[in-house]
């Protein structure tokens, strides 16, 4: 009887169809570059979905490169003028939001999503604080569920392949260190992030607002809501 469920590493070994002793250097680090076969393979057996295969992917190209020797800075916090004035010529709420869910851009409408925003410092508004440290966040989604997941699925994917980006860290040690619900969601290791899609705001005092939101591929990793 197994003491424990799944394969054994000599079982996972063979049905990706490699050698033991070559999954043993993969899983001690010792092993920096596997093919794209091979994480490929990896994958189809441990049944990962497309977005945990493609995160295992980026791992193995973030292993396969030479130390940096300057410690990384962090992408750009701010947009240029035209999505500005984009934005405000916008009649629907829209926000622009950075890889680690900084608001970057908005127009009052979009602002007005995220109750009790505006009582933020300007940069201190992150969606992720405002969903695990303001009460009533919780009030304004009916897939709560879904939402905090989302919400850890991104900063924890950017850990494995980014996990000394200055924005990350002083993001991930604040939630952290308040023990909120991000703890708990943190140590499960789950990439999946809502990278588009639809997602209604439930605000008091207005009106119930179904938004379409998508990640753009821009080197900032901004996304935007409108």
């Amino acid at each position: 009887m197994r003491r424990t469920p799944g394969l054994r590493r000599e079982e996972l070994a063979t049905l990706a169809g490699i050698s033991i002793d070559y999954y043993v250097r993969l899983e001690h680090g010792k092993e920096t570059r596997p093919s794209a076969s091979v994480v490929g393979a990896l994958a189809r057996v441990l049944l990962l979905d497309e977005h945990a295969h493609g995160h295992v992917r980026d791992l193995a190209v973030c292993a396969a490169r030479p130390t940096a020797a300057e410690p990384p800075t962090a992408p750009t916090s701010s947009v240029g003028p035209g999505v500005g004035l984009l934005l405000e010529s916008l009649r629907p709420p829209a926000v622009v939001v950075s890889r680690t869910m900084d608001l970057l851009a908005w127009n009052p409408g979009g602002l007005r999503l995220f109750v009790g925003m505006e009582q933020r410092p300007v940069e201190k508004r992150n969606v992720a604080r405002w969903v695990f440290l303001n009460p009533g966040a919780r009030t304004v989604f009916d897939h709560w569920d879904a939402q905090i997941r989302a919400c850890v699925g991104r900063p924890r994917a950017l850990a494995g392949t980014d996990p000394d980006a200055p924005d990350l860290v002083g993001l991930v040690d604040e939630l952290l260190a308040e023990r909120t619900e991000f703890v708990q969601l943190w140590d499960r290791y789950d990439v999946r992030a809502h990278t588009h899609g639809r997602k209604t705001f439930y605000l008091p005092d207005v009106s119930t607002r179904t938004l379409a939101h998508c990640r753009s591929h821009a080197s900032s990793g901004a996304r935007s809501t409108r």
